[in-house]
């Protein structure tokens, strides 16, 4: 894939877990430099296994809630891709602070890092958890609820510092608000393992897997490719360009977008497919999937238990801002990247 980011020095945090280490490689194909920064409290080795061959690829293990680590991470970059956080809405209540500590205290000192080290943009993982109660359809980035999670209050906080550094200080952010990403390395085991990994892992063993609720929730699942594309768009659109593009949208939107300040970047943008699936529709179609390779899952039968706390019942994204503004275009369908899923799956025998 090439989003036009060549030849460039860019830090990936939390680059061996499942997006970040997909995100390196596809740095690393268009001849980057990257240097990756995990503490692997979720993060896998072997999900860097290629890029470790790789003589532009530099691995630091380290925890983002030490200053000093971030400061020596982001040395000489002219980018960074700040996906390092603690996921799970079930885990943030079963631990907020942890999850505090991580993903707000991690997020400050990475930024003020990136800030001292003059890199030219600091792209970011948001969250759709940030539209919380809200309950319109389908979700707009200017418009969120009451949230529904510490997890969620955090990735919102987030937003709010990247804003608060780039009318301060200058530094340009971009806030990429992912909506249920699955694709090849999601993790499908442990407590807080996603939905799909773990449907596709329960069923591989011949298992019924558990839906939470009755399957009617709806949620806008977004292949991996998708999401690379997003944050590479996000690194490579000129300031300028970006700026004038976010004014034309302003426009087409009559004003109800909330901009930055004449002079910064501090945008965020929903990255998903724009496409609702329940959750019996998804059982479905990995049941459809995977019996390709194994008829006896066709005859597997789902579960349904108590709803979670801290869920939203349906979830879609508009992603006409980001269309509009970085030129990002979700070219893999759920269909397709739930056959690419699968068939990962089946290959790596996880």
């Amino acid at each position: 894939m090439n989003y036009g980011v060549k030849h460039k020095k860019v830090l990936v945090t939390g680059g061996a877990g499942f997006i970040g280490s997909n995100l390196i490689d596809a740095l690393l194909e268009n001849d980057n430099k990257v240097v990756c920064l995990d503490n692997f409290a979720t993060g896998k080795i072997e999900n860097l296994k290629d890029a470790q061959n790789n003589p532009n690829f530099t691995l630091i293990k380290g925890d983002i809630r030490n200053r000093d680590t971030c400061m020596k991470a982001v040395e000489g970059c002219d980018y960074v891709l700040h996906q390092a956080a603690l996921g799970s809405v079930p885990r943030s209540i079963a631990d907020p602070i942890t999850s505090t500590e991580v993903n707000i205290v991690g997020f400050v000192n990475m930024l003020f890092a990136a800030k001292e080290a003059g890199v030219k943009r600091f792209v970011y993982a948001a969250s759709s958890s940030t539209y919380g109660d809200h309950t319109a359809l389908p979700k707009v980035e200017h418009v969120i609820g009451n949230s529904l999670s510490p997890y969620a209050i955090t990735k919102y906080v987030d937003e709010l510092f990247a804003k608060n550094f780039s009318d301060i200080y200058g530094i340009e952010t971009v806030g990429l608000r992912y909506f249920n990403v699955f694709g090849r390395r999601q993790d499908p085991n442990g407590a807080y393992a996603a939905v799909i990994p773990k449907f596709i892992s329960s069923l591989m063993k011949h298992e019924s897997p558990i839906i939470n609720g009755d399957g009617n929730n709806t949620r806008d699942f977004t292949y991996i490719d998708n999401v690379i594309q997003a944050n590479q768009l996000g690194i490579t659109l000129p300031k300028a360009k970006l700026v004038e593009r976010l004014k034309q949208y302003q426009k087409e939107t009559s004003g109800l977008m909330e901009m930055s300040d004449e002079g910064t970047i501090a945008e965020v943008f929903n990255v998903a497919c724009g496409k609702a699936t329940s959750l019996n529709d998804l059982g479905r179609e990995l049941k459809n999937e995977l019996a390709k390779y194994d008829p006896a899952i066709a005859d597997i039968e789902f579960q349904f238990g108590l709803s979670r706390q801290g869920d939203v019942s349906h979830s879609l994204a508009s992603i006409k801002k980001i269309k509009f503004v970085l030129g990002y275009m979700p070219k893999f369908s759920i269909q397709f990247g739930l056959q690419k899923t699968c068939d990962w799956y089946i290959k790596n025998n996880i």
